[in-house]
């Protein structure tokens, strides 16, 4: 991909992002299609590293644990919070990220 190629790619994501309350993301949850993404971490650059197909950049954060699926102890703990979250559709997976206050 081409240096413009990728930053279209990233202002086409940047403009996909919105909040969104985590409670009406239960069902895809509960499908398995929700990837959190650590707040240190730029949700546009992991959405691009998906979109673009950067493979070994994307296992290298799954493996540190930076992005992973939303596990049923952070699901249930936004809930209660009821958390708005930023997120970002790579089909068929929606990126979240909480943000650092």
């Amino acid at each position: 991909m081409t240096t413009s190629e990728s930053a279209l790619l990233r202002t086409k994501i940047n403009q996909e992002t919105a909040t969104y309350p985590w409670q009406e993301l239960q069902r895809q949850f509960a499908t398995g299609q929700v990837i959190a993404v650590a707040s240190e971490l730029d949700l546009v650059e992991v959405a691009a590293m998906m979109a673009d197909d950067r493979a070994s950049e994307f296992a290298a954060l799954l493996q540190t644990g930076q992005v992973a699926k939303v596990s049923d102890s952070q699901a249930q703990l936004w809930l209660e919070q009821n958390a708005q979250l930023w997120t970002v559709v790579v089909k068929p997976w929606i990126l979240v990220q909480q943000r650092a206050h």
